[in-house]
């Protein structure tokens, strides 16, 4: 309780700026919530991609077919479309398939711009309190004489700022690569797995 207590006072002594940065904070985990729950429903995981590349190069197409009807996500969606499409020859069926992972992909990324944002004015926030507070704590009218303790707290609170910033911008970076990553990974098990399709598409003409 003390600790919490004490979190809150540093947290007005920070000044107007750390209402902002709170609201960035609770951006952040919103959007992190918000885009694990997405990522769960949508991505159809490295298992699927393994899975589907060990029943292609054995030849068991029906089973890999099966495989992708009873899977989740958007990968598997695709491929169970490539495979209910395969006869018709009046569709381009690789650029159509191209088309659809790249909307797909554009979902994944779908408001992860904005943590890139606050990873860059998170930091530039804090600075700007700080530069705030230090003006505040060596204003004219704090130099008078014994004065020198009040504007060394003023400096050190100003401080306080800053520091939230840099966690801010900590957090949103570590959440933003995270997701990153696991659209590099997605992008990777897409591209292996159109090139089987297409494989076994040119093995049958």
């Amino acid at each position: 309780m003390d600790l919490l207590m004490q979190g809150v006072e540093y947290f007005h002594k920070g000044g107007l700026v750390m209402y902002i940065l709170l609201i960035c904070s609770i951006f952040i985990i919103t959007i992190g919530v918000e885009r694990l729950l997405y990522f769960m429903k949508a991505d159809s995981g490295r298992a699927f991609a393994q899975n589907f590349y060990k029943l292609m190069i054995n030849n068991k197409i029906e089973e890999a077919r099966n495989l992708a009807q009873n899977s989740k996500g958007d990968l598997a969606f695709l491929v169970d479309f490539a495979f209910n499409k395969m006869q018709n020859k009046n569709i381009n069926l690789m650029m159509l398939l191209e088309v659809q992972s790249g909307i797909s992909i554009s979902k994944f990324r779908e408001r992860l711009y904005y943590l890139n944002v606050i990873v860059t004015m998170a930091p530039l926030l804090g600075l700007l309190g700080t530069i705030i507070g230090m003006i505040s704590a060596f204003s004219v009218f704090n130099l008078e004489e014994g004065q020198a303790i009040a504007i060394t707290g003023g400096v050190g609170e100003a401080l306080i700022a800053t520091a939230t910033g840099l966690c801010v911008a900590i957090v949103s970076l570590s959440i933003h690569a995270y997701f990153v990553q696991r659209i590099d990974r997605i992008v990777t098990d897409m591209e292996q797995v159109f090139s089987l399709i297409e494989g076994y598409i040119t093995r049958g003409e």
